[in-house]
């Protein structure tokens, strides 16, 4: 039996997101029972075991530490695994027979403008030398997966597409249940929605500006809600964003939790994601698990999780934004015909099927 080792320190410091990525591979792994010995490595910090199948084990080293990479391999070099898996990304030195990480995106490559001084050098520092290592690399989209052959160089061969899935919880609710949720939350009971963290690199501000053009046209236009948690330069969006002068219509909320989330997305007349970069978009097919329509940005890996359901549009073009928002509040055929279409997409995205992948690609390296 294969001693394999995940990395799971980043559930401790972030909701969301990798951290999202990590815990439903845990529960899928559960229900798949996979014949190897799986221990979770978690931050000595955390109080709450991921997995009561699973054995955990208490790790020092912070995650996105300058000297993580040495650090950690030194902690791990007592647990003797055959494979180590990094779902942030950055590998460890050593620590193991077998290495994958599993790379969502390349957005620090794409933006670094986007990011903080200091995790420009944590990311670029050190992402070239951790594919390098990678015995594998397992990528949330085809788009990733381009990025990783055209900007680092990689084989093709070492890189594998598993697309996410999406939790049961996200689907079609009976509305007059889940307003309580909105009413929790001071919401009305329908808006236009964007989910996400909170950060340049999600192009807020246009959507903000694509939404005040909206209003000039529909003065009685439902508000425009933004749910998610602060992110990389964020006084400087909510300063850009004040700049719109949206006042009232503009909602903007931080303590959203995942168990909220559904509400929130089956109250939306559309979810709109006209981000400039995104490895995945997992608020997209969440939204579409709830049979709301997608509105999403035309370029990385969006078009590729929504297919055609929804409207895409041109995020450097806030009229396109606007008109699809247009369309979506006006044309109630159309959202109707969308939100069908929604619902059978995201029926091909189950995180059992993205933990199957995981399985078979740790079984090809230890075999």
């Amino acid at each position: 039996m294969a001693h394999i080792g995940m990395d799971a320190r980043l559930t401790h410091y972030r909701v969301g997101g990798i951290s999202r990525y990590i815990t439903a591979l845990v529960s899928a792994f559960e229900q798949l029972q996979p014949s190897h010995d799986l221990t979770l490595l978690q931050s000595r910090k955390s109080r709450e075991r991921l997995s009561k199948r699973f054995k955990s084990a208490s790790v020092w080293t912070p995650p996105h530490h300058p000297f993580e990479r040495v650090a950690l391999s030194l902690e791990l070099w007592r647990h003797r695994f055959d494979l180590i898996h990094s779902p942030d990304f950055i590998a460890p030195l050593r620590g193991a027979r077998r290495h994958v990480i599993t790379v969502h995106d390349l957005s620090f490559i794409h933006f670094p403008e986007y990011m903080t001084a200091a995790s420009r050098r944590y990311y670029n520092g050190q992402i070239a030398a951790s594919a390098r290592r990678a015995d594998h690399i397992l990528t949330d989209s085809h788009a990733t997966k381009r990025d990783l052959i055209d900007i680092l160089d990689l084989p093709s061969e070492k890189i594998s597409v598993q697309w996410l899935g999406v939790d049961p919880q996200f689907r079609p609710l009976d509305k007059s249940r889940s307003g309580e949720t909105l009413k929790s939350l001071d919401l009305p009971e329908s808006y236009f929605l964007a989910v996400g963290t909170l950060e340049p690199r999600k192009n807020l501000v246009g959507l903000a500006r694509a939404y005040r053009d909206l209003k000039l046209d529909l003065p009685d236009a439902p508000k425009l809600v933004l749910a998610g948690q602060k992110g990389w330069h964020f006084e400087q969006l909510m300063t850009d964003l004040n700049d719109v002068a949206l006042g009232d219509q503009l909602m903007i909320r931080h303590d959203v939790t995942d168990g909220q989330l559904p509400a929130l997305y089956n109250h939306a007349i559309a979810l709109v994601t006209p981000s400039f970069y995104e490895g995945f978009g997992l608020p997209a097919l969440e939204a579409m698990a709830c049979g709301t329509p997608p509105i999403v940005s035309r370029v990385s890996s969006l078009p590729e999780i929504v297919g055609v359901v929804g409207l895409q549009v041109d995020p450097h073009d806030t009229a396109t934004i606007s008109a699809a928002m247009m369309r979506a509040l006006t044309d109630t055929e159309w959202r109707q015909r969308q939100s069908k279409a929604a619902l059978k997409r995201a029926a091909r995205f189950r995180w059992l099927d993205t933990a199957r992948a995981v399985l078979e690609c740790y079984d090809a390296l230890l075999n």
